[in-house]
């Protein structure tokens, strides 16, 4: 069996011990170390990913969307690490290596519409954003809601709709999508999203307990309307809580 804690770490890389530094920043510098960081972590998992390298339109929406601007003003000068960060109310923005491997697995282009569960400062809605037609994306955290949809209007990304609610009941009305991705986990993948998953389309989520090694996963929906699920890589997110806020 192969030990998948070296592969883990990845994801669960610690905190940086980089310092505040100077005032000024090359932001654009500072994505592009990103980028190559994010393609050395795909080629470290290509045994579990069956790829060595993320698709050249996923890494320019990572090179291209200002992280720094979607993290607290106390963390920007950490905002291009390869790692997760508070963005309050209990919840995170995720390591950039996730959010563009996750990006990759849904397969989607620029006629796609694609929604997103747990919006949180809006960052990974606005790497999609660069990619399809439209997301619609749904945070069950109020404040976060309010505070993400006003940095992406902000931001210029009029293809992203925001709204506060409880994500596992999907957004039926503007059903069905080309992809649905999950930023949380959850025991099992929702019905509702499923449901509302177009054929030919997929699902991007973790799946497992709080308390345990959770797996990143895909379903594929055939045309036929027969599902496909496949594990990715061992990861660790939040909890979908359920509890609107």
């Amino acid at each position: 069996m192969r030990d998948f804690r070296k592969y883990l770490f990845v994801v669960l890389v610690s905190w940086s011990t980089q310092g505040v530094g100077g005032i000024e920043r090359d932001w654009q510098s500072m994505r592009k170390q990103l980028v190559e960081e994010i393609i050395e972590d795909t080629y470290r998992t290509r045994e579990y990913l069956g790829k060595s390298r993320l698709s050249e339109q996923v890494l320019a929406a990572i090179g291209k969307v200002e992280r720094h601007k979607f993290v607290p003003e106390s963390f920007r000068h950490r905002a291009y690490g390869s790692y997760p960060l508070p963005i309050g109310d209990d919840q995170t923005i995720s390591q950039p290596f996730i959010v563009a491997l996750m990006t990759d697995l849904l397969k989607v282009n620029k006629s796609s519409r694609v929604l997103e569960l747990g919006t949180g400062s809006g960052y990974q809605a606005a790497v999609l954003a660069e990619l399809v037609d439209e997301v619609y994306t749904i945070e069950i955290v109020g404040s976060l809601a309010i505070r993400a949809q006003t940095k992406l209007e902000t931001l210029g990304y009029r293809n992203v709709f925001v709204r506060h609610g409880d994500g596992v009941l999907g957004w039926p009305e503007k059903a069905p999508f080309e992809g649905i991705i999950v930023t949380a986990a959850g025991i099992s993948i929702p019905q509702h999203l499923v449901d509302q998953l177009k054929p030919g389309g997929r699902l991007v989520m973790p799946v497992g307990g709080q308390n345990e090694v959770q797996q990143l996963k895909t379903l594929t929906k055939r045309s036929d309307g027969s599902l496909v699920e496949d594990n990715v890589l061992p990861v660790r997110f939040v909890p979908i809580t359920g509890e609107i806020r």
